[in-house]
């Protein structure tokens, strides 16, 4: 199977941007409800949201949170600005249009690191979580909503059936655990809940 490149996730989400939305949710109600509230409630401080898409996670942060979000679609970007704007939040969120491997900020700035069903579309996720440790302070905490594959074998089979297909029309590897990435990269991980059928990741890890 062939990984998605960087045109392909850019090529993918300019086309999407406009239905990204209901899409989304339509999925996440079906198959990982409360996992984009439940990430966002762990944010804490100074957040670097990565793959920050349309912004749908932006009403959702606490008042005394802040917000770096970084995304590589500039479409998408100009749909997060406006919810910003619609929100009111533009004083205490900043979106910048970058890559998530090569992530436009120093080290050590970020209490949290956010990412909602990110991971699976990077091309390089070993080098996003890379990225992750390297802004977050010590201590500090990324915070995962991710697919994965089920614990069920069956439906993994069925999974890996599709992700070809899935990988060419919307840059989604279907099947991608999140975790390994996350302990290469030097990060505890501190908690993991599986869900619907263990296709539903949450996950919570620390920079030591």
């Amino acid at each position: 199977m062939r990984a998605s490149t960087h045109a392909d996730v850019l090529r993918v989400f300019d086309k999407m941007a406009d239905r990204y939305d209901g899409q989304m949710l339509v999925w996440e109600r079906r198959l990982f409800p409360g996992s984009r509230e439940w990430a966002v409630g762990q944010a804490r401080g100074h957040v670097v949201e990565i793959g920050i898409g349309t912004g749908l996670n932006l009403p959702l942060y606490a008042p005394g949170v802040t917000v770096i979000g970084i995304e590589l679609s500039e479409r998408m970007l100009s749909l997060a600005r406006r919810r910003a704007e619609q929100a009111g939040l533009t004083g205490r969120v900043e979106l910048r249009q970058g890559d998530a491997e090569h992530l436009p900020l120093p080290g050590g700035i970020a209490d949290t690191v956010l990412s909602t069903f990110t991971m699976c579309t990077i091309p390089d996720p070993a080098a996003a979580a890379r990225e992750a440790y390297r802004v977050l302070k010590p201590g500090g905490r990324f915070v995962l909503a991710e697919h994965g594959p089920s614990a069920n074998p069956v439906i993994r089979a069925g999974m890996r059936l599709v992700e070809p297909l899935m990988v060419r029309l919307e840059a989604d590897h279907l099947t991608r655990d999140p975790r390994p990435f996350l302990e290469q990269a030097g990060l505890r991980i501190d908690s993991v809940s599986r869900m619907t059928r263990g296709i539903s990741f949450r996950v919570l890890a620390t920079r030591p």
